[in-house]
């Protein structure tokens, strides 16, 4: 993967990997799996809009600099769609948009 063609596709709004999003984020792989493990980090499916990791990114420190500690979990389905509820943004619109 090129950072050329990563570059391409947050330009075009396009949902990214966890590679693709390493790549953009200047992180390793292995952190990026990790970031996509948070609850509460808006990936979805394997796959996160980079404009929802910014929302995301400001909404992890306060206005005083200090990072927002939080342990609120994530809902989940028993009958294994997913909720709407605590979905990335992005996400949510294109499963109502599909539904």
């Amino acid at each position: 993967m090129k950072f050329e063609e990563v570059l391409l596709k947050r330009e075009l709004d396009q949902a990214l990997n966890a590679k693709e999003f390493a790549i953009l984020a200047g992180v390793s792989y292995s952190i990026a799996r990790q970031w996509f493990r948070l609850p509460g980090f808006p990936a979805f499916r394997g796959f996160v809009f980079w404009s929802d990791f910014i929302e995301w990114r400001k909404g992890q420190f306060r206005s005083d600099g200090l990072p927002v500690l939080s342990s609120a979990p994530v809902p989940s389905s028993p009958m294994g769609n997913p909720p709407l509820v605590g979905l990335p943004e992005r996400a949510a619109r294109i499963l109502r948009e599909a539904g």
